[in-house]
């Protein structure tokens, strides 16, 4: 073994890469295995991650999430069984862990990186996003950005790619990189990253901020996203609003008898114990 493959190895055993399964994965997200790590490959499994896998903190807000290890992931998100379905979704660091393991398991070259969410105002560095390499150009990976990013990006400066609808854009500012999305007041900020890769423990700091810090978004109520061609879908506390590119809103509140039927459209779907503990998280 050279000392590139051994690298490359203790790589892998850092972010438990071997131990995933892939053919579970590919079952839940509904894609076949790739025949190589293509771009068509990459666009094809980023697509379906976040079309199948929701944006979603429940476990956060009931106090009970549990922890960032690949496998429990794993079992979250794609099921206890080779193709099962899990009912769950995940929030950004969930969705990124489970996607870079299963993208190295099938040949793409992955680096994982921290962004600065709402640069202008400003935010923490607290999500966590992809740079992969295929067929030698490196993409924006960011299957976890409250399904906001349906398709990966060229990382190439001012390109702009249609997510959706929602044109979204990469501006190029020195080292740093900012995905930025096209609304009816012009370009808006959405994060900011660079390129050093970073290591598990990071996203462990990170984590425990957005897990249980009080100024965190996530701590106090649901965020449950979906989106799809022409359509995005947000349960944001006990408000469900459904957005078009064209900036229609719809927003409806959720009423307590029905909020398990709004996840479960949303395709989370709650164990009665975790639905009545949140029933009463979103009542206080």
């Amino acid at each position: 073994m050279t000392e590139l493959e051994d690298r490359q190895r203790a790589a892998g055993d850092e972010w438990s890469t071997d131990s995933v399964d892939v053919v579970g994965y590919l079952e839940r997200i509904g894609v076949p295995r790739p025949s190589s790590p293509s771009v068509d490959a990459l666009y094809d499994l980023h697509r379906a991650h976040v079309g199948t896998i929701p944006f979603e903190n429940i476990d956060v807000v009931l106090r009970a999430h549990p922890g960032l290890e690949l496998s429990t992931i794993e079992s979250k998100l794609v099921g206890s069984g080779s193709g099962s379905g899990s009912g769950r979704g995940g929030y950004c660091y969930e969705h990124a862990l489970l996607f870079a393991a299963v993208l190295e398991r099938l040949g793409f070259t992955v680096s994982r990186h921290i962004a600065r969410v709402q640069p202008d105002r400003p935010g923490p560095y607290t999500h966590m996003m992809l740079v992969v390499s295929a067929e030698g150009e490196d993409h924006l990976a960011d299957v976890g950005f409250g399904a906001g990013v349906l398709d990966p990006m060229p990382l190439r400066d001012g390109e702009v790619v249609d997510q959706a609808g929602w044109p979204h854009r990469l501006s190029r500012n020195g080292a740093d990189w900012t995905l930025e999305k096209h609304t009816r007041k012009g370009w808006e900020a959405l994060h900011t990253f660079d390129r050093t890769p970073k290591r598990p423990v990071d996203y462990e700091v990170a984590h425990h901020y957005t897990a249980t810090h009080p100024d965190s978004p996530f701590v106090a109520k649901p965020v449950v996203m979906r989106i799809e061609p022409g359509r995005m879908r947000k349960l944001i506390g006990t408000e469900l609003i459904v957005e078009s590119p064209e900036g229609e809103l719809v927003r409806e509140t959720v009423p307590a008898a029905r909020l398990g039927e709004a996840l479960r459209e949303l395709g989370v779907e709650l164990m009665e114990e975790e639905l009545r503990s949140l029933h009463a998280r979103t009542a206080g």
